[in-house]
C-alpha cells in the first residue's frame, strides 16, 4: 500500500464520527470560543482564578500520567482476531478452541521488561508477549514472554529479582540494560537463573522485530475438557515470518538511529495491510505423565524439549488493527493471568501463583481502583453481571440490589445453571504440612542451560560469549565477574573459559558435569520461517549516473514479493539518471543507516566506470551490512563496492562468471538491466534473512 494512502486512510479513520470534530468544550460541554490565553486583568495584569477553563484545562494536564508498569513499562500493541484449525474438544472445553468458522478477536502488547517507558526498543532484554482474548465465555489472557522459561522458580523471589535487574539504588543506571553489578551478583549467588540468563545472552534478546518473534506460556497450565479431564499444557506462538534478531552491534545504534524501531515496525506493517500472524501450538503432557521426565513439569525455569514433547498446532492469529490511542489502549490494558475461562486451569507452579496474586494488586493502584474492567480494551464482549457496586471510575448505572441471596431482585444474578458453562475449578486433591521448602525435583539447574547451548549453531555460541564478554565486562566487582564465570563452569567449560579470557577472571578448575543433548528447535537456523520476504527492508543506493532500468527492474521483483525498496542518496530530492531523467531518492544517507535494513542492492553503470555510490557513508553502509550478515547485491561497477571491501576469499562476479553468489554476496557485471538468474538469487538471498559464515572483510 502506498504510504500516501495508508496517511489519507488514517485521516479518514481519526475524523469519522469523531466527537471533537465539533466545537471545543470544557469537560461539561461548556462551548469554549479562546483557548490560547488565560482570563487576566487587564493585558498585563494577574490572571484570574474564575477562568474555569484554564483551571479545568491544567488540572486534567496536571493529573495525565498514570503511575507506569513496575516491569513490561514499554510497549507496543495492536488488535486482532484468533480462529483455531479445528475443534480441541478432546483436551479442552474452552469456546474459543472449538469451531474454525468462529473468530475470537484479540488485543496483544508486546513490550521489554526491565526500562521505563522512555529507554529504546532494541536493549538486551526478555519481552513480553501477551495475549487477551474476548470470547465468549469471557476474557482469557495468555500472559508470556519470548522465553519459554523464566528466571526464578517461586514468585516470592521475584521482587529480589526485579530489584537486582532494575537500575542501580544509588544512581539509578543503567537505563533499559542488565549490564551492572546488582543483576549479575545476584546471577551468580542464584543458580536457578542460569537457563534464562543463557536465552538472555542469545540473539533471542534482542529481535528482530516483534513480528518475527515467538511467543510462549511459560508456565505449564491445564486443559480441562467437558469430562473434566485434564491435560498438562504449554503454550507457543510461532512467527509465520520466521524468527529473527538483531545483532549487538545493530541493536546498540538502533537505540540511537531509531529507539522506537521494534514498535514503528509493527505499527507500520499493519498499517501498509502487512498484517503480522502467529500461530499458536501446544505441547500436551496427559496427566499420568506428570513425572515421566527429568524435570519437574512445575518448574518455570525448565522447557519441555521438543523432541520428546511435539508442539501441535491448533490455530492462528492476525493482527490487523492499530490502537486509535495509545494511553487510553496500550497503555490502560490491563493482563492477569488468573483471567481464565472454563476450559483452561492452574497448575501449581509457585510462580504462577504467585503471579496470579500480583497482576491483580498492581492494576488496582495502577488503573487507580477496582473498575479497570470496565475500561473499553479490558471490557469483555461477554455480559457482565456481579453484585460489585462504586468505587473509583464506576461508569455503570446499577439498579435494584446488591446481594446475593436475594428475593426483591429476583433472585438475579443467580448461579449459573448446570448445563456446564460456568468455570469450575478442576478438582485436584491437594495435602500436606504447611513448609517452606523447595521439592528436590527443582534442583537441577544446569542440564537444560547446557542442552540450550549446546543446541546453538557456532555463530549462536560466539554471540553468546560476546554478549557475556560485554555484559560482565561491565561489572566492577571482580568478585561478581568471578563467581558467574564459576556458574557457566557448570554449564560448559568451553564457555566458561571463552568469557573468562574475556573479562579478565581466572578460568575455573572445576569444569560442568551437567548432562549433554541437543535440541535443534532452539536454535534460530531452524526458525527461520517459510522463505518470504514481505516486509524485508531493501535500501537501494543510488546517485547521479545510476541506470534507471538497472534499478527499475530489480525493484519491481523484489515489491512484487512484498519487500519495502527504499532508494538512498548522499541528499534527499532527485538524482539524474543515465538517460537524463530525474529518479526520487526516498531517504537521505545521513538520516538512516545500515542497521535499519535488512539488505542493500548496488546499481552501477558499466564496469570500469567509478563507482557510483563510492563515498563514505555508502561505504560504512555496506560495510556495516556486509560484517552484520546481511544480504548484499551489487550490479555492473557497484561491484566495485564489494570489491573495495577487500572480502577475504568471496567470490565475486567476473567478465567469465557473471552472476556470482556467495554467502548472501550475489554480483553480476552485466551491463543494463538486472538478469532474472540475479535477481531470485538476490530474492533467496534476503529470505535466508542472514549469512553467519562469510569471510572477514580486510578494510
Amino acid at each position: 500500500m502506498d504510504p500516501a494512502d495508508s496517511k489519507q486512510r488514517q485521516r479518514e479513520r481519526f475524523h469519522a464520527d469523531d466527537p471533537a470534530a465539533g466545537p471545543l468544550t470544557t469537560d461539561q460541554g461548556v462551548a469554549v470560543d479562546h483557548t490560547d490565553d488565560s482570563l487576566t486583568a487587564g493585558e498585563r495584569g494577574p490572571t484570574l482564578m474564575e477562568d474555569f477553563h484554564f483551571r479545568e484545562k491544567l488540572t486534567h494536564f496536571d493529573h495525565e500520567r498514570i503511575p507506569e508498569r513496575v516491569v513490561h513499562a514499554r510497549g507496543a500493541g495492536a488488535y486482532g482476531y484468533f480462529e483455531p484449525y479445528e475443534s480441541c474438544a478432546e483436551f479442552t472445553r474452552a469456546a474459543f478452541l472449538q469451531d474454525p468458522s468462529v473468530r475470537t478477536e484479540v488485543f496483544v502488547r508486546f513490550s521489554t521488561v526491565q526500562g521505563p517507558r522512555g529507554s529504546a526498543d532494541t536493549v538486551r532484554d526478555v519481552r513480553g508477549f501477551a495475549t487477551k482474548f474476548y470470547t465468549s465465555e469471557g476474557n482469557y489472557d495468555l500472559v508470556g514472554n519470548n522465553f519459554p522459561v523464566f528466571f526464578i522458580q517461586d514468585g516470592i523471589k521475584f521482587p529480589d529479582f526485579v530489584h537486582a535487574v532494575k537500575p542501580e539504588p544509588h544512581n539509578d543506571m543503567p537505563t533499559g540494560a542488565s549490564a551492572h553489578d546488582t543483576l549479575w551478583d545476584f546471577v551468580s549467588l542464584q543458580p536457578e537463573t542460569l537457563h534464562a540468563i543463557m536465552w538472555l545472552m542469545s540473539d533471542r534478546a534482542i529481535p528482530r522485530s516483534y513480528r518475527m518473534m515467538q511467543g510462549f506460556g511459560v508456565h505449564t497450565f491445564r486443559f480441562v475438557n467437558a469430562e473434566g479431564r485434564g491435560t498438562f499444557v504449554k503454550f507457543h506462538w510461532k512467527p509465520r515470518l520466521g524468527v529473527h534478531s538483531l545483532v549487538w552491534d545493530e541493536a546498540q545504534e538502533c537505540q540511537g538511529r531509531n529507539p522506537d524501531f521494534n514498535r514503528g515496525d509493527l505499527w507500520n506493517a499493519i498499517e501498509a495491510g502487512e498484517y503480522p500472524e502467529w500461530e499458536l501450538g501446544v505441547q500436551l503432557v496427559p496427566e499420568e505423565d506428570e513425572f515421566a521426565f527429568d524435570f519437574d513439569l512445575l518448574d518455570p525455569t525448565k522447557i519441555i524439549p521438543e523432541e520428546q514433547v511435539p508442539v501441535r498446532p491448533i490455530g492462528r492469529m492476525v493482527l490487523n488493527r492499530n490502537p486509535e490511542n495509545f494511553f487510553a489502549e496500550t497503555e490502560q490494558v490491563a493482563f492477569h493471568t488468573a483471567n481464565v475461562v472454563p476450559g483452561i486451569d492452574f497448575t501449581n507452579d509457585p510462580l504462577l501463583q504467585a503471579r496470579n496474586f500480583s497482576y491483580l494488586d498492581t492494576q488496582l493502584t495502577r488503573l487507580g481502583g477496582p473498575n479497570f474492567a470496565q475500561l473499553p480494551v479490558n471490557r469483555p464482549v461477554a455480559p457482565v453481571r456481579t453484585n460489585q457496586r462504586d468505587g473509583h471510575h464506576q461508569s455503570a448505572i446499577h439498579r435494584g440490589t446488591n446481594y446475593f441471596p436475594n428475593s426483591l431482585g429476583g433472585g438475579c444474578p443467580a448461579h449459573a445453571g448446570a448445563d456446564g458453562n460456568a468455570f469450575t475449578h478442576y478438582a485436584e486433591r491437594v495435602d500436606g504440612h504447611k513448609i517452606r521448602r523447595r521439592s528436590p525435583s527443582f534442583q537441577d539447574h544446569y542440564s537444560q542451560a547446557a542442552l540450550f547451548w549446546n543446541s546453538m549453531a557456532d555463530w549462536e555460541r560466539q554471540h553468546i560469549v560476546d554478549a557475556f564478554r560485554f555484559e560482565l565486562g561491565k561489572v566492577d566487582a571482580l568478585a561478581v565477574r568471578s563467581r558467574t564465570v564459576e556458574q557457566l563452569a557448570k554449564v560448559d567449560g568451553e564457555l566458561a573459559a571463552q568469557v573468562a579470557a574475556g573479562v579478565g577472571v581466572p578460568e575455573p578448575a572445576e569444569k560442568a558435569t551437567a548432562s549433554k543433548g541437543t535440541s535443534p528447535a532452539l536454535s534460530l537456523e531452524s526458525l527461520r520461517g517459510e522463505g518470504s520476504i514481505r516486509t524485508r527492508q531493501i535500501a537501494v543506493l543510488v546517485t547521479d549516473g545510476i541506470d534507471p532500468e538497472q534499478v527499475a527492474s530489480v525493484r519491481e521483483v523484489l515489491a512484487a514479493e512484498g519487500a519495502i525498496v527504499e532508494a538512498l542518496a548522499a541528499t534527499d530530492g532527485t538524482v539524474e539518471g543515465s538517460d537524463g531523467e530525474r529518479y526520487t531518492v526516498d531517504r537521505a544517507l545521513p538520516t538512516v543507516a545500515s542497521v535499519l535494513y535488512d539488505a542493500v542492492l548496488l546499481p552501477g553503470g558499466p564496469v570500469g566506470t567509478p563507482p557510483t555510490t563510492a563515498d563514505p557513508d555508502a561505504m560504512r553502509f555496506v560495510r556495516d551490512a556486509y560484517r552484520h550478515g546481511k544480504p548484499v547485491g551489487a550490479l555492473g561497477s557497484g561491484v566495485g563496492i564489494v570489491s573495495a571491501l577487500e572480502p577475504e576469499g568471496l567470490r565475486l562476479s567476473t567478465e567469465f562468471h557473471r552472476v556470482v553468489a556467495d554467502q548472501g554476496v550475489v554480483t553480476d557485471t552485466s551491463p543494463g538491466a538486472a538478469s532474472e538468474e540475479f535477481t531470485r538469487a538476490f530474492v533467496e538471498a534476503v529470505a535466508a534473512h542472514r549469512h553467519w559464515n562469510r569471510p572477514p572483510v580486510r578494510r
